[in-house]
């Protein structure tokens, strides 16, 4: 990376090619749209009512299912920009909380998803790639994908924390 007058440099002169703000606007109102989708069909789930836009970073929502909101834990599906891809992760309300679970996690060997290297650091305990370079040429197909592989994750996090205690 250069310096910051190069970066702008280079920014404005992506501004002005125009693709930038219409795939960022594309990729914000599809978020929107997959937030309310799922929040419609499962609302026990109670989502988030906002939706973190970041700095071009990470943009995500959170899903609160019941069993992991009484644990003041919360699912975030999450758009990563660097790496291009859909993630969800296993967050706490709070850095305390993610250490409670990242030790409980660590201490019990279950190693179905990727534990974060530190909890007070990363936003999440646990995560998992639900697609590498989605294809935004079928919304329907990508909404499908990343609903089914963030019920699996859901199912699967609570069946581990059901027989566990914090």
């Amino acid at each position: 990376m250069g310096s910051f007058p190069d970066s702008m440099n280079e920014y404005k002169n992506q501004l002005k090619k125009g693709y930038l703000q219409e795939a960022y606007q594309g990729l914000m109102e599809y978020m929107r749209d997959l937030r309310s989708y799922l929040q419609n069909k499962y609302p026990e789930y109670s989502g988030s009512r906002s939706i973190y836009y970041g700095y071009m970073d990470m943009t995500y929502f959170s899903l609160f299912p019941k069993a992991l909101r009484s644990r003041k834990l919360k699912i975030p599906i999450v758009f990563v920009h660097d790496t291009f891809r859909f993630e969800v992760w296993l967050s706490g309300s709070n850095r305390n909380i993610q250490t409670d679970y990242w030790n409980l996690l660590k201490e019990s060997n279950w190693n179905k998803y990727t534990l974060t290297p530190d909890p007070r650091a990363i936003d999440y305990v646990i995560d998992h790639i639900l697609i590498d370079d989605p294809d935004f040429s079928d919304l329907d197909s990508l909404t499908g994908q990343i609903e089914r592989g963030t019920l699996e994750f859901i199912r699967d996090v609570e069946g581990f924390l059901s027989g566990q205690r914090i």
